[in-house]
Order: C-alpha cells, then structure tokens, then sequence
C-alpha cells in the first residue's frame, strides 16, 4: 500500500498540510474506536465553485468550474461483509447498505438513499462493489451551493474505485454515478456540473452541448493574488425546488418555442430574430429573460477560456463579474420572487460591492444555484481580513469562509 506522505499532503493541501494530516489521524482514532483495528486507506473529495456558467448544464451549456480547497476525507477499509458502514461527524446514526438489498433502501432519506444509489449505479456500469466500514468528517458547507453533496459522492465514488477497481474508473463514471443516485435514489434533478467539479480537481471548461466534455485549464485565484471568499447568507437550499425546477422549465419552454429541445440546439440570433412570436408562445418575459442569460453566459465562457490561453487571466474576472450581474438582473435567482421580503443574497452583494468599490478591487457574484445560501467575493489578499471584518457583523464571522481553487480532484492519499 503506499503512504500518505508529506509530499503527498503538500500536493493536494499546501500550507494546510500539517491540519490535513490532523484530521486524518482524528478519523483513524475514531475508526478504530467503532470498527477495530484494519488496513486503513484515506481519501479526500473537495467541494466546487462554479466561476461562470450559472444555470446553463441542464440545457447542453458551457461552464468553467473548479474545485475547492474545502473537502470531504475519509478513513476506509474493505471488509469481507457485503455491507457499507460509514460513520459520518455530526450525524447521529450511521449509514448501513447492504449490498444484496439495495431495492429495500428507501428513496429520499439523504445519505443511505445517496450511497444505495452510488453502489447501484456502479454495478450497472459494470463496476464490482463490495463491503467497507469508513469514517467521514467534512468541511464543506451543506446546503451552500459549494456541493456539499457531490463532494460526499465523489468521496464514496474513488473508495469503491481504490478498493475494489484498481482506479480504473473514469471522471464522467464518477459524476454519471453521483447524478444517478440523486436522479434516482434521491428523486432530486440534478445535472453533472456539481460531480465533475468535485471529481477531476483545478479549473475546468465543460461542455454539455453533446454528453459531457472537459478540458483543465490555468486558472487560479491565488495566480492573482486573491482569495475566494464564501458569505454563507444564513437561508438554505432545503424548500426550494420550485425556484431551481422553474429555471430549466422556462428555458426549455424557450428552446420549444424555437423548435428544439434544448436551448444548445439554438442560438440567440435566433430568439432574437423570433422574439415577439416567442414571447407570445412562452407567455411569460422571465422565461425569455433566463434564456437570454443562457446564450450570453455561455458566449462569456468561451471568451474566459479563450482569454485563459493567451494568460489574460483579468479578462475573466471581467466575465465573472458580468455572470453575475446577469444572474442577479435576467436569470432571476438572487431571491424567491414569492417571498420579496427576504434577500439575504442581494443584500450581501450589495455590501460586498460597497466594499469592493473602496478599496478599488477585487469581484463577487451570486454562487451556485442561487435564491438562498452563499454568495462569492475574490477578494485582494491584502483586503481579505478587512472585508471578513466588513461582513462579519451582517452574517456572522462563523459564516464567512476562506478558500481557493484545489489543482487536486477526489483521490487515495494512501496509508498513514
């Protein structure tokens, strides 16, 4: 087996190496404690932040994403039981799937339901699966729109790889598993942005335009002397599935109205040129408003990409901040429009430009699927306490989160 090396924890970790191996050895000690001495592996599975491309994989769009340097790890071990156990921090009971009675697994009970579906959907994609006992912790923010969920996914995606497949799954098994068990065992909808982000690691362009492609790309926030700031609003994700079922629904009424399925089979001359006979289709301006977004916001990851390659890496920031001024004013999903009263999203963007402004630098937006949870500030290192201090009395300084763009996807770290 290899060995969790420093080498290792400096490649995925950096400066936060000598935490990492902390937590670590926390899970060994409470592994030990519930299942008794084995031949332990870690792994570790970051969460993501999307960069620009807000709501537009669901209808064959483009994003450019990254994973981050909160993650999910784990203590694990195979066993000779056709059981899974996972015992997660912070949760009561743990998690129990027994291989050979996955239809008895019920749908929608969060965890159990998720990692049911992930074993099935290994299986059916020829993968073998087996018994393993594991111990979690994680970092990343549930319900924040940093994919808390796929960050657990891919996590249980690399253990059954490691343990049982010789690596020898591919980054789209990962996410098609991750989006199965959400589709399926979860009855959630859910694209493969989330997963691919949390499993192949650094910045990626995507392109949903026919399946799933991606190509890594040169981007990092700590390049220009940044930190990704994450503003936990306070309001979750939990009852919203209207408001995120609501924004695919009206594109691909959109994309209907002009002949297609989805809105990647059209263009947005053709809207344009179409647009009195659409909008007296559709019936509704916010759906022609959303698609609008769509073909904009992917024209502006093309030109992030493009610029990427020449190292004109202000010229995303540019595009960042435009995505999200177009998330906020034509897709719509800063706020529940049926609960006008509250905009813990708008508010914080508000204050973050106020901040932003004087001390002439840095840009934010909206993060994820938007309505509720975070919003995210790139903020001048040199700032970065100060506007942590700036926020702190709206929000709450537990609720303020410094990261940036982790070059390393979910993996094995190997033994301790």
């Amino acid at each position: 087996m290899s060995t969790v090396s420093n080498v290792t924890l400096q490649l995925v970790y950096g400066a936060a190496a000598d935490e990492a191996k902390k937590r670590l050895e926390i899970l060994r000690e409470r592994y030990l404690a519930a299942f008794g001495e084995a031949d332990l592996e870690y792994f570790s599975a970051p969460g993501r932040t999307e960069i620009i491309g807000n709501h537009t994989d669901h209808n064959g769009g483009k994003i450019l994403a990254a994973s981050i340097t909160m993650d999910t790890v784990a203590a694990a071990a195979r066993t000779e039981s056709n059981t899974v156990t996972i015992i997660s921090e912070g949760y009561d009971e743990p998690i129990v799937v027994n291989i050979d009675e996955l239809e008895s697994v019920p749908h929608c009970q969060g965890s159990v339901s998720l990692v049911a579906g992930m074993i099935a959907a290994a299986k059916s994609r020829g993968f073998a699966v087996g018994g393993f006992n594991a111990t979690v912790s994680t970092e990343v923010i549930p319900s924040a729109g940093v994919s808390s969920s796929a960050s657990f996914e891919m996590l249980v995606c690399v253990i059954i790889d490691h343990l049982f497949n010789g690596n020898a799954m591919t980054w789209e098994d990962y996410a098609r598993i991750g989006q199965y068990a959400e589709n399926t065992y979860w009855e959630k909808a859910s694209g493969l942005m989330d997963q691919m982000a949390c499993a192949v690691g650094g910045t990626i362009f995507l392109d949903f335009s026919d399946g799933v492609s991606f190509e890594k790309v040169d981007f990092s926030y700590d390049a220009l002397d940044l930190d990704l700031v994450i503003v936990n609003t306070g309001k979750g994700h939990a009852d919203l599935s209207e408001e995120y079922s609501s924004v695919p629904g009206e594109m691909r009424m959109v994309a209907r109205a002009l002949g297609v399925q989805n809105l990647c089979e059209s263009s947005e001359n053709a809207l344009l040129e179409k647009l009195p006979a659409v909008r007296a289709e559709v019936g509704c301006d916010r759906a022609v408003l959303r698609a609008l977004h769509y073909f904009e916001e992917c024209g502006r990851v093309d030109e992030a990409v493009q610029a990427l390659k020449i190292g004109d890496k202000e010229r995303v920031l540019q595009m960042i901040e435009a995505s999200g001024h177009s998330s906020w004013e034509w897709l719509q999903n800063a706020y529940v429009t049926g609960d006008a009263a509250e905009q813990p999203i708008p508010l914080a963007l508000a204050l973050t430009q106020i901040y932003l402004r004087k001390i002439g630098g840095g840009v934010c937006r909206l993060h994820g699927g938007g309505f509720a949870g975070v919003i995210m500030c790139a903020c001048p290192k040199e700032h970065t306490e100060g506007y942590i201090d700036f926020m702190a009395p709206y929000f709450g300084r537990e609720n303020i989160y410094v990261t940036g763009i982790r070059q390393v996807g979910a993996t094995c770290l190997g033994t301790l």
